[in-house]
């Protein structure tokens, strides 16, 4: 049965189907806009598709709101959602928001919104739930709960204060890396980085690494510098790198002196590599192992759930030391290679001795080539002194080939060519490393 009232943040991921049963896909947001007198209308739902991609569904051609579900006419546009002037979406840009209860001059928080149905499909703005300020000085206490109509408060929001994005981050606490970025590219730029201010440190390194430089780079410079060295010791050394190559050379300097030292130094080893090179593309946290490491050893390392699927695929077997630049590199041991022998079985008798590794200095279209010959998801980068000093995944490589904007590319337009690398790695200013370490939780240990 059709609901007549619906609060938004529940309405949030609900799933959408068309008249035979048919899922098309799911709520990520309402779209208003804002009328003179009367409440808000709701003009429709944005709702995610398969392929990732957000349409917008008009509110007539939805027939049914309830039971967790939206039901429409199964005529639906494709075209990628666009927001135009005079829009505003109700999770991303009113949730949050500061408004002035008129009768009790209280300033309080919307938490969530109610749209109603008024008959014939027509769905309006009808109910804020609002949280007041805190009564007592508890720093776990929360204020008192209302409810007001859109008539009973007006927009208070003071100048230089910046929107709550905390409902935000919970209605989409739900997506993966890249759908979290995707939907902050859909934002407006002022919005966008509310939200990004809020988001965890790891969270938002996560978000990063899936976002073009451009978006990136405006979101770590609108952040503090401790921030931002912060999320940066949460990235992956080559996205970590890749980004600093972006930024100044007084900024890049300044947030590689303030990141804990031994990621510092792994940035700093990276950005001494051209971007189209095999030493640019690399990640340096494979998963190392000795000859004499087992079988149970190795299965224990990539079962980890922090590791990336593709560093996961295999172990690199090399002499002492065990950190990058090692000992001499004796070569790759595959996953499912391990699956076939006892536990006990000494990984140096595993080694694949078709695989062979590739120079720092070995070009991206090289890497390409022998990915794609021999059907890796990743190849060891080794120095001239044979040493492994990291690898070069299928992901390193598909975000180099593909387009610079083929995040916002529709699933019909072509790929196109390999992309141009218009920046150049700058070499750090002050040394490079001598000791590497280990980063956190989110690196690859060996």
């Amino acid at each position: 049965m059709s609901a007549t009232k619906v609060f938004v943040a529940r309405l949030a991921g609900c799933s959408v189907f068309d008249p035979a049963g048919d899922r098309v896909g799911k709520v990520r947001d309402v779209l208003v806009v804002y009328r003179r007198v009367d409440p808000p209308h709701v003009v429709g739902l944005i709702v995610e598709v398969p392929g990732k991609r957000r349409i917008f569904v008009s509110v007539g051609r939805i027939t049914s709101i309830g039971a967790g579900q939206v039901i429409t006419t199964g005529l639906v546009n494709m075209r990628r959602f666009e927001q135009r002037g005079g829009e505003v979406r109700v999770i991303a840009e009113m949730l949050g928001r500061k408004v002035l209860i008129t009768k009790e001059r209280i300033r309080a928080t919307i938490e969530d919104i109610a749209i109603e149905d008024r008959g014939q499909g027509d769905w309006e703005v009808s109910q804020l739930f609002l949280r007041k300020p805190k009564t007592t000085p508890s720093p776990f206490g929360k204020g008192p709960t209302t409810f007001a109509t859109w008539n009973e408060v007006t927009e208070d929001e003071l100048p230089g204060e910046s929107q709550s994005a905390e409902h935000v981050i919970a209605a989409y606490s739900d997506l993966v890396p890249a759908d979290l970025a995707s939907t902050l590219l859909d934002l407006p730029v002022e919005r966008r980085l509310e939200v990004a201010e809020e988001l965890p440190d790891d969270r938002l390194a996560d978000v990063l690494e899936e976002m073009p430089d451009t978006e990136r780079v405006e979101i770590l410079s609108s952040l503090e510098d401790a921030r931002a060295a912060d999320v940066l010791d949460q990235m992956q050394p080559d996205d970590a790198a890749d980004l600093l190559a972006e930024l100044s050379d007084e900024r890049s300097e300044a947030l590689l002196q303030l990141m804990e030292p031994e990621e510092a130094q792994d940035v700093r080893m990276l950005l001494e590599y051209e971007p189209d090179t095999a030493g640019g593309l690399m990640t340096t946290e494979p998963v190392i192992v000795s000859a004499d490491a087992t079988v149970a050893e190795g299965l224990a390392l990539i079962r980890r759930h922090e590791l990336a699927p593709a560093l996961g695929a295999s172990v690199c077997v090399t002499l002492p030391p065990y950190e990058p630049p090692t000992g001499r590199f004796l070569g790759l041991v595959h996953f499912q290679r391990m699956l076939r022998y006892p536990p006990n079985e000494r990984l140096g008798t595993l080694i694949d001795q078709q695989t062979e590794p590739v120079r720092v200095d070995a070009s991206a279209a090289e890497v390409t080539r022998i990915m794609a010959t021999y059907n890796l998801v990743s190849v060891p980068v080794v120095d001239d002194a044979h040493r492994l000093v990291g690898v070069v995944t299928i992901d390193d490589v598909l975000d180099h080939v593909l387009p610079d904007d083929w995040r916002s590319q529709s699933d019909t337009e072509a790929v196109g060519a390999a992309r141009p690398r218009a920046r150049s790695r700058r070499a750090p200013v002050t040394p490079g490393r001598t000791a590497p370490g280990r980063r956190n939780a989110r690196g690859t240990n060996g």
